[in-house]
């Protein structure tokens, strides 16, 4: 059984890492890299991945990101999901495994491999959802629409009202930190 995994919010300014590991037990179809998708077309997909397949997803906060790097906060989420769905082969979407044995990386895997495509839209609609929801607690930032990523519009609300509890503050902001 080949288990896919793939990451929502790696080079987000504020919100949490969050890891999909996927292992489909019956084939879904529309299956795409999510940032290929609609949003109406992940929500859809979303629902019929969790009905089809064996699945985990892992959240790091920005605390965490902040604390031990995100490579590392990558690294523990893959060795979660791999505890928990115990697959026979992994592939995940992109050019590391980040020093996980027998985790194969592979390039635009998300767009060839319905395991990665399924796990691509569950760690984006799950970190996206949440980002919506914090939007309430933070309204300033503007989660609702960028969800976290450093978009303009994001900067210069950070350049306002200073960073949240929500933000990363390891990351550096071009025209914000030098």
């Amino acid at each position: 059984m080949l288990c896919g995994i793939d990451e929502a919010g790696r080079g987000c300014l504020a919100g949490p890492l969050v890891v999909a590991g996927v292992i489909l037990k019956h084939e879904v179809m529309g299956l795409d890299d999510s940032k290929k998708l609609t949003e109406k077309k992940r929500e859809l997909l979303f629902d019929k991945i969790i009905e089809n397949a064996d699945y985990k997803i892992v959240f790091t906060d920005n605390e965490m990101i902040d604390q031990i790097g995100l490579s590392r906060a990558i690294a523990n989420s893959i060795e979660q999901i791999i505890e928990t769905l115990n697959p026979e082969h992994t592939i995940m979407d992109g050019n590391t495994n980040f020093g996980i044995l027998g985790v194969q990386p592979i390039i635009k895997a998300d767009t060839k491999i319905p395991e990665v495509s399924a796990a691509s839209i569950l760690a984006k609609v799950s970190r996206d959802r949440l980002m919506v929801d914090l939007d309430e607690t933070y309204p300033v930032y503007g989660f609702k629409k960028h969800k976290g990523y450093g978009t303009k519009a994001h900067i210069e609300q950070i350049k306002l009202h200073g960073r949240s509890k929500l933000h990363r503050y390891s990351f550096k902001v071009k025209g914000i930190d030098y």
